[in-house]
């Protein structure tokens, strides 16, 4: 669960502070686009860091590959419809690491093919930004509350599921530790991230680079 890698620690940095801010930013803007001007004015209509990021969280997410970010608070009262404002905001983030994966992955690709690498340093930073951000678009898709995946669903149970689900929130912490201590939490949450949206990353990706260049 640890790991104490100084080198690994120090080349995650970057990705992790891409994927918590924008996955974080994304939240915020579609909220406001959505009707609901709770982000703005709590200042998270930025990309400066300090404005998303738990310090520990960030230092949890660095040695035992588990933390959190600033949660964006949200008014849904405010949205002109609010299951379609709960549903593009819960999906914000998500997609938006997906994108950045994306991004990271198609720049790898070109600096590769353009043999603009000088050192192990750079790939390994972009392998980093690429994995971190398609975890934290996985993890943050699961259906446990308060995960943007549990208020995607919550938009589609009937009320009283609703109100069931949300209610394991309090124990959703300990719920997570303990999946983060067993070996079918690592199972099923990392080889999709690490294969197979990892190959269909890299297949569009290859594409896009043989049109570039």
């Amino acid at each position: 669960m640890f790991d104490f890698n100084i080198l690994a620690i120090i080349a995650g940095i970057p990705g992790l502070l891409i994927a918590l801010v924008i996955h974080e930013y994304a939240h915020a803007q579609v909220a406001d686009w959505m009707g609901d001007d709770t982000p703005r004015m709590m200042g998270r209509l930025t990309l400066n860091p300090v404005a998303h990021i738990d310090p520990v969280g960030l230092m949890m997410l660095l040695v035992a590959r588990f933390g959190w970010a600033k949660p964006v608070m949200i008014n849904p009262g405010n949205f002109r419809s609010w299951r379609k404002g709960e549903i593009c905001v819960a999906l914000a983030g998500p997609v938006s690491n997906l994108i950045m994966g994306f991004i990271a992955l198609v720049v790898q690709l070109i600096f590769a093919k353009l043999n603009l690498f000088t050192s192990t340093a750079l790939p390994m930073v972009l392998q980093l930004i690429v994995l971190y951000n398609v975890n934290f678009a996985i993890f943050n898709m699961l259906p446990l509350p308060p995960l943007d995946g549990s208020r995607v669903l919550m938009c589609f149970l009937p009320t009283e599921w609703s109100y069931k689900l949300a209610s394991i929130e309090r124990y959703s912490f300990l719920i997570l530790i303990a999946l983060m201590m067993t070996p079918v939490f690592t199972y099923i949450l990392i080889p999709p991230a690490a294969l197979d949206l990892h190959v269909v990353l890299a297949a569009f990706g290859s594409l896009l680079v043989r049109r570039v260049l």
